[in-house]
């Protein structure tokens, strides 16, 4: 196994399972239900990761098309059965637990445009962009129904980052920028709720609404200073103890961590998340196929992109989108769908290894 890699997992699961029992502390009347749940998502995660690790990921590649339209077919299914969750239904109510499709296509596109992009041999053409983009842009528009700005985002940006994988030159930015100006037009008019639109207009101006769509940025942002160089301790942290920071186990678990275990805990967290990508990177440098190569790529993808947007609105360099952090934040499906993610990139790093044995 690629330990590096599996080191730095692990090290994010266990600050994510502190950060979690920690704002659960608060809530002494959930019994630690939250923590409760997210270990028992954490343990079939695990499960998943190994048994990807020791499976052949190439496999894959032939199962790609039914991956992608099993994705579709349930983002179609959850706009009709899905429950609505803080105004965006995006989940199947499965009794004590709850599915997020769209984490499921987030893995399920990744394999899709990697097949799609291995069998052109490095052209990129008008055709290719378009081909490729329209497998990102119907998850995503559906997902805009929902409405999830943010995972609709997070589609594009993979198609994006693989396109540029895949030769896009500078002469595609023009039609695909014209494409972007016309979608966001779409957006705001048509499919943004009152309170996505809001949040945008709050980033750009914080000061509009600091009580409203503001408050939590602001809250994200007193947490974080306060954190120093070593932190509050865990369990200490006043802004997430005394229920000032909402979403703090989700959307700002980030500034949790950072108050309670302070620049040095948010150091490891950057660092361990750096460790995945530089390894997800290292196996697709050094694959002999190009289905692997883009597959790497787009996992390392989703997971830097889902950092820079949860950091950045925590921040407030970004607007809140609703992004949590992989392998961090509370949510099983998330954290079942990364893991599988990463022992994907564990079987494609052992076969590598055992062709060079061999």
């Amino acid at each position: 196994m690629d330990w590096p890699l599996a080191f730095a997992a692990f090290t994010l699961l266990a600050f994510g399972l502190s950060a979690i029992y920690s704002v659960a502390l608060s809530q002494p009347e959930s019994d630690f239900l939250n923590v409760k749940k997210q270990l028992f998502a954490t343990a079939i995660a695990l499960a998943l990761f190994l048994f990807a690790a020791r499976g052949n990921y190439r496999l894959l590649r032939n199962w790609s098309t039914v991956l992608y339209g099993a994705g579709v077919l349930m983002l179609v299914a959850v706009l009709v059965l899905g429950t609505d969750v803080r105004g965006t239904s995006g989940w199947f109510d499965l009794g004590p637990l709850r599915f997020q499709p769209v984490e499921y296509m987030k893995f399920a596109l990744a394999v899709a445009l990697a097949a799609y992009f291995s069998t052109r041999r490095s052209r990129f053409a008008v055709r290719e962009m378009l081909e490729s983009g329209a497998l990102a842009a119907v998850p995503a528009f559906l997902v805009m129904l929902q409405p999830d700005l943010g995972s609709a985002l997070l589609l594009l940006a993979q198609w994006v980052v693989l396109s540029l994988f895949a030769g896009m030159r500078v002469r595609h930015l023009v039609p695909l920028v014209a494409g972007t100006a016309i979608m966001a037009f779409v957006a705001w008019h048509g499919l943004l709720a009152d309170y996505q639109k809001a949040r945008v207009m709050s980033f750009i101006d914080p000061a509009s609404d600091p009580l409203g769509q503001g408050y939590n940025v602001q809250q994200a942002i007193i947490a974080i200073g306060s954190g120093g160089w070593f932190g509050r301790g865990l369990g200490f942290g006043s802004q997430s103890q005394l229920k000032f920071l909402p979403e703090s186990q989700t959307d700002f678990i980030f500034a949790v961590i950072a108050e309670e275990l302070g620049f040095l805990g948010v150091c490891v967290i950057l660092s361990a998340f750096a460790v995945v990508s530089y390894r997800l990177f290292k196996v697709a440098s050094g694959a002999r196929d190009d289905f692997t190569s883009y597959l790497m790529v787009a996992f390392a993808s989703v997971l830097v992109t889902q950092l820079s947007v949860n950091v950045g609105a925590n921040l407030g360099l970004l607007p809140v989108t609703g992004v949590t952090l992989p392998l961090v934040s509370y949510g099983g499906s998330s954290l079942l769908f990364t893991l599988l993610m990463l022992g994907v990139a564990q079987s494609a790093a052992i076969h590598a290894r055992r062709t060079d044995l061999t």
